[in-house]
């Protein structure tokens, strides 16, 4: 069976979140669902859109504001019990824009709309903070990304779940596909998501796998690729 894969940048930064290091200490960054906590903090990071290098610096200021030094503890529940964690169209974001640098495309920035941002000054924080802006109903929207045919999925498509709810809107990076005869046979994915079995600490980002040939495709994912990538 043959594979892609994204590219090795866009591959480090998954890394960064799913083996997040403070000195000896490693955890998978954790969900974190801004409506649900309500925060109103400025700081991407406590908006659950902070990047690997935001987070590692959030945490340790406040190990140094909380006195904490030359101690191991449980960092995934230092994490969760802070608020401090990624969203899904966060880590999409910080992905897609590694692959659409790997690719000689530029910054992801460059290359989306903001067609929910309305307002001159909606739309001129949507192009100095676009990290914070990001949902998946933009990554989704026609005018930053077309629907691809499973069979023509490739790393760095992105398979996104829309419903008249906005809160459970959600959205998956494709990191690596399998393929057997050039058909695609396998998907690996990597998303940051809570499930009610997660309990408290279990959640944040993973990495998973749909076998076409076993698994039956979930009619709500719809399968897009940026314009930027075609």
């Amino acid at each position: 069976m043959n594979e892609k894969t994204l590219s090795k940048e866009a591959l480090e930064i998954i890394d960064s979140y799913l083996n997040f290091k403070i000195d000896e200490m490693s955890c998978g960054i954790p969900y974190y669902n801004n409506k649900k906590t309500g925060s109103r903090i400025s700081t991407r990071v406590q908006k659950g859109k902070g990047s690997p290098e935001e987070i590692k610096q959030e945490v340790r200021e406040l190990l140094i504001k909380e006195g904490i030094k030359n101690i191991k503890f449980d960092l995934k529940k230092f994490l969760v019990e802070r608020n401090i964690g990624i969203d899904c169209s966060g880590l999409a974001y910080y992905i897609l824009d590694a692959e659409c640098q790997s690719l000689g495309k530029g910054k992801l920035k460059d290359n989306i709309s903001f067609p929910f941002c309305k307002g001159i000054f909606r739309k001129i924080k949507c192009k100095l903070r676009p990290e914070e802006n990001i949902d998946v109903a933009t990554l989704a929207h026609n005018t930053n990304s077309h629907i691809v045919p499973i069979e023509k999925i490739e790393p760095g498509d992105m398979v996104t779940i829309l419903r008249e709810n906005k809160e459970r809107n959600h959205i998956l990076i494709i990191h690596k596909v399998g393929y057997i005869n050039n058909i695609p046979n396998i998907i690996y994915y990597t998303h940051s998501i809570s499930l009610p079995e997660d309990g408290l600490y279990g959640h944040g980002i993973r990495q998973e796998k749909i076998e076409l040939g076993k698994q039956e495709w979930n009619k709500n994912y719809i399968i897009r690729r940026l314009h930027c990538f075609s």
